[in-house]
């Protein structure tokens, strides 16, 4: 028996008829098997069974794996192998180790591809670096671009980047994530970009327009096996893009790929275009620190009882083998955080000194304790055990690492997110079970094994220990595969093919695809290409003749095209061959939204909406159907929809969209949340929203719907200021509540404008209005916010002719003669009165995520027919803009247009004009063309 497993099944699922998927790993002898048994027995039913035979007949199993490069015994170079003082003095060493003194020559002295294979702590970055170095030295104007898959990545190396290349070498440095997204001017001026794989694909998908997309000299890839991931696709796009655009400009453009050790490094290696020099896969044993890995089995189908049987083990491997070094245990929830760290503590009262971990005084100790906010947190640092996990306080987070660092916690608890983001080098690492609880799928899974093995990787200080330690305690049944995996390297899939048509409809609206024969020739670039023709079973190919490759790839690419169609995200031209990409392909591609998405606000997008149909549209887009709902949490939702204004669905408490829904609700009603989790959540749902909102606008104004888009860029103001529409938006200033609303009523005022209007210069008005409910202090802070406010004053211009923006009635309008089906230009100057202050152009939304600059949606529609007949977003304005909006009126008579010049941020400050218009009917005028 190679593999047993208990599953459930749920009656929704029965009800729903959803199928099961089950994974997992069995080994396979040479010669094949004739057929292994695949049975699934019911625990209550007798005779209640099905049986499946698998036969291995088409199997084609992959080649085996060429043979890891050897490290050889070589002299460490100098630093001053440089030979460039100011490089040098960037490093605290004096010697390379092993591995970089084996790459040096590759990496400084040529221009190839490099891909490295390398265990985790063995001095990565530094290749890097060199490889940087060589672009700063030859072609000092060029860029370098370091991908890195996790934000927390970006931030580690920005912190350490910004102080050694900025300061030291005077190279700019930028970040670009979902978090800081800096403007076209700071990237053009900057040598080094940081940032993850989504944005830069996001960035380079138009590399014919931009520039500095061109100006790149070096791409380095971080942790490049994760290509068998979830976001793997991107990666490999953007590797297939880069291929892509060096065949195109005449500049190389190097790729240096860093990753653990790999099985398959050769059709990597292929794939990123590098012969023998410059493929460099060490063992997974050449660890500058070595490594004593114990994996012990611990029975038990339910997971919660597992864990806690594995607790005591945990504790005795700390006294065993790190009594007095640093230990570092990994779990898979934030909820075991906190039982791992409790359990802990009540081993250690058993002992004589329970405080054996704690490295420092207890007064000391006491005095952070008091500014920590966790209560759980508070309890285990007293004893010397830390928690760290996403959902802390960015202060405890920071409190924590530092105590950790200097040795005067022995024991952190923390979730795996820390593997990745943080290089916390310790003497243990204990993994504590293997499996997470996955929301979507509703039970626990595995976790990837690049996971464990960065965890592992963890262990071992090179400047301190001569080995480290790692115990992984994992379920008993998996205890084998864990062994044979830990130690010999895993092979890289791709998992392109989920997610082809996305990238696909990229691809498109670039240009770069613009017939089914170029769609083809694009899959040829990708490394799922190279991984289809090793190893075909796992792609679900059976014939691998060339025929059948041919067919199996145009029935790939045909089935992407297809869904593209049917999304609207694309057109085949009348020949039948060319594809022409649509204006919700664009939309789709610009604002980086799942095709399904577009399909999707097409469907339910109409010309009338609610706020409440607009919510409904914006959260069951495909970018929120990956918000976790975790254990229980349908239990805390519906508790949730009791206090929101508007009405979920009762039976899909544990659906992500209705998460999404109820978030966002809380959001706006300033509701305090049931936990911690759900502010992370909160964020995840408010780094999407605005995207697909802008994306919804667009949608709108393109298919003319007036009322639509003005009710989507209302919600736009929600999300931001955090307030309903219907909440009056004097709610938006600081300390101010509904309560406090009668303050402004004997003065008469009821809006934003009216206040500002009211108060003007004077500090003294404001206060006197808002003595009786607040202290001096938050008076002081509603006055400077009432002078961030941007007052606008609006000129407007017809084909030349001023228009006078004043309440205008039929009698006295003057109206602007035009011609009917003519175009006519409508110039709109808006200059600031109020001056900059230091704030400059941010906006003040304090329960907003991000710093967000002011900006506005300008909008020219007929409210009689509910008609939209041109839209424009404009940027912040510092001093005075001005831009003009194309109309052509087609029906003949006497017209009002109105200008609606809506702030995308602040809620009451928007404003409307009527634009008087006298068309006439057009002279019929023939044409000669000469183009026939």
């Amino acid at each position: 028996m190679y593999h047993n497993e208990y599953f459930l099944l749920t009656k929704k699922q029965v009800v729903t008829n959803e199928a099961q998927e089950l994974c997992f790993t069995i080994p396979i002898f040479e010669p094949l098997p004739n057929q292994y048994y695949v049975r699934a027995i019911s625990d209550r039913w007798i005779g209640s069974e099905s049986t499946c035979a698998i036969s291995f007949k088409h199997l084609i199993l992959p080649e085996r794996h060429p043979p890891h490069t050897d490290l050889l015994d070589l002299q460490p170079l100098p630093v001053s192998a440089l030979q460039e003082p100011r490089f040098e003095n960037l490093f605290s060493f004096s010697h390379f180790n092993p591995i970089q003194t084996q790459l040096f020559h590759a990496l400084y002295h040529t221009d190839k591809n490099v891909l490295l294979g390398a265990p985790t702590g063995s001095g990565k970055t530094i290749v890097a670096e060199l490889a940087m170095f060589r672009v700063f030295k030859q072609r000092p104007k060029a860029k370098v671009v370091y991908i890195a898959p996790m934000k927390a990545l970006v931030r580690e190396r920005m912190g350490d980047w910004k102080k050694r290349l900025e300061i030291k070498l005077d190279k700019k440095v930028v970040e670009l994530t979902g978090d800081v997204t800096p403007d076209a001017r700071a990237i053009a001026g900057a040598s080094v970009i940081v940032t993850t794989p989504e944005k830069w694909d996001g960035v380079s998908r138009s590399w014919q327009t931009r520039n500095f997309v061109q100006d790149v000299a070096l791409i380095v890839i971080d942790e490049i096996h994760l290509l068998g991931e979830d976001r793997g696709p991107v990666l490999e796009v953007i590797v297939s893009r880069t291929n892509f655009i060096s065949s195109h400009t005449e500049q190389g453009l190097r790729v240096v790929g860093l990753s653990t050790a790999l099985a398959n490094a050769r059709d990597l290696a292929d794939w990123l275009g590098i012969d023998h020099m410059g493929l460099y896969n060490f063992r997974p044993s050449v660890r500058p620190v070595p490594l004593e890995c114990h994996i012990s089995g611990y029975p038990g189908k339910h997971y919660c009882p597992r864990m806690a049987t594995m607790n005591k083990p945990a504790f005795q491997g700390i006294k065993q083998h790190s009594p007095t070094k640093p230990s570092l245990i990994f779990v898979s929830s934030r909820r075991q955080t906190r039982l791992t760290a409790i359990d802990m503590i009540a081993f250690l009262a058993g002992e004589d000194n329970p405080k054996q971990w704690l490295h420092m005084d207890d007064e000391e100790m006491d005095r952070i304790i008091s500014t920590i906010k966790d209560q759980n947190l508070k309890l285990t640092l007293a004893f010397g055990i830390g928690i760290h996990h996403a959902g802390l306080v960015e202060r405890d987070r920071k409190t924590v690492e530092e105590l950790y660092v200097n040795m005067k916690i022995q024991v952190l608890v923390a979730t795996a997110t820390l593997a990745w983001g943080v290089n916390f080098p310790t003497h243990l690492v204990i993994v504590k079970g293997t499996e997470f609880y996955d929301g979507k799928l509703k039970r626990y899974v595995d976790m990837p094994i690049t996971d464990v093995l960065q965890m592992i990787g963890r262990a071992g200080r090179p400047q301190y220990d001569h080995q480290g330690v790692a115990m992984v305690l994992v379920h008993d049944v998996k205890k084998g595969f864990y062994k044979k995996f830990l130690y010999e390297p895993f092979p890289v899939e791709s998992s392109l093919l989920d997610v082809l048509a996305d990238h696909m409809n990229a691809e498109l609206v670039a240009g770069t695809i613009q017939s089914r024969q170029d769609a083809l020739d694009y899959m040829t670039w990708t490394f799922f290409f190279r991984r289809l023709v090793q190893n075909p079973s796992y792609y679900g190919m059976e014939d691998t003749e060339a025929d059948g490759l041919n067919s199996f790839l145009s029935g790939v690419v045909g089935k992407a095209l297809d869904q593209l169609e049917m999304s609207y995200c694309l057109e085949t031209g009348e020949d039948g061959r060319s594809l022409l990409s649509t204006v919700e392909g664009r939309i789709a591609s610009y604002y980086y939204l799942a095709h399904t998405t577009l399909q999707h606000m097409r469907d339910t997008l109409v010309e009338e909406m609610t706020t409440e149909n607009v919510l409904q549209a914006l959260v069951d887009a495909t970018e929120f159907s990956q918000l976790p709902v975790r254990h229980n949490e349908d239990n805390i939702n519906t508790e949730l929809a009791k206090q929101c204004p508007m009405k979920v669905n009762v039976y899909t408490m544990d659906s992500p969209h209705t998460k999404a829904s109820l978030l966002l609700q809380s959001h706006f009603s300033r509701l305090t949340l049931p936990c911690s989790d759900y502010l992370t959540d909160t964020k995840s749902v408010m780094d999407q929203a605005p995207r697909v909102m802008q994306a919804m606008i667009d949608v709108c104004a393109e298919s003319g719907w007036l009322a639509s888009t003005l009710r989507v860029v209302t919600m736009l103001q929600m999300l931001v200021q955090a307030r309903w529409d219907t909440d009056s938006s004097l709610l938006t200033l600081p300390h101010l509540q509904h309560h406090m609303l009668y303050l402004f009523s004997p003065a008469g005022i009821t809006n934003l404008p009216q206040l500002v209007h009211k108060v003007g210069e004077k500090y003294e008005t404001l206060a006197k209005i808002l003595r009786p409910e607040l202290e001096e202090q938050e008076v002081e802070d509603v006055w400077a916010v009432v002078k961030r406010l941007p007052i606008m004053t609006v000129r407007v211009e017809m084909d030349g002719q001023k228009v006078e923006l004043g309440r205008q009635r039929e009698g006295q309008a003057r109206w602007i003669t035009v011609t009917a089906g003519a175009e006519v230009t409508i110039s709109i100057t808006m200059r600031r009165v109020n001056r900059l202050g230091k704030e400059g152009v941010k906006v003040h939304a304090p329960k907003y995520q991000k710093p967000k600059d002011e900006g506005w949606v300008v909008v020219v529609g007929n409210p009689d027919t509910r008609e939209l007949a041109a839209l424009k977003r404009v940027g912040a304005v510092r001093g005075s803009t001005t831009f003009s909006l194309v109309v052509s009126p087609m029906e003949v008579g006497r017209m009002f247009y109105t200008l609606y010049i809506m702030s995308d941020s602040y809620q009451g400050l928007d404003q409307q004009y009527q634009l008087p218009l006298q068309v006439e009917e057009g002279v019929e005028e023939v044409y000669y063309s000469d183009e026939e």
